[in-house]
């Protein structure tokens, strides 16, 4: 549990930050005017909602991890309920990936 009060305490901060896009359709949005760097998915999102994310990130060549954070979590991290964060700067996408351990 500690890896991921980690992720979630770093995703606050590149929120404040302003690097990221919350909900579907601003990541959607990031995705299409390739600012997008990484999309992280909650894991009790939809089945419908996930499959259009993975699709539209794969069109766009953009990485997707599907997290073990429920949504709950990972909206009180970022100060939305939501399921999807697109990552928009290429710093914190490192961090991210080093303690995801992608």
């Amino acid at each position: 549990m500690e890896k991921q009060q980690e992720i979630l305490n770093f995703l606050g901060l590149a929120r404040r930050a302003g690097k990221v896009s919350l909900g579907f359709d601003a990541a959607a949005e990031a995705v299409t005017k390739h600012k997008a760097k990484l999309i992280i998915i909650a894991s009790d999102i939809s089945e419908r909602t996930r499959g259009a994310v993975l699709k539209n990130a794969e069109t766009a060549n953009v990485k997707v991890i599907v997290s073990a954070i429920p949504m709950e979590n990972l909206g009180t991290a970022v100060g939305k309920l939501t399921g999807i964060v697109s990552v928009n700067d290429e710093g914190f996408v490192r961090k991210l990936q080093k303690l995801f351990g992608e």
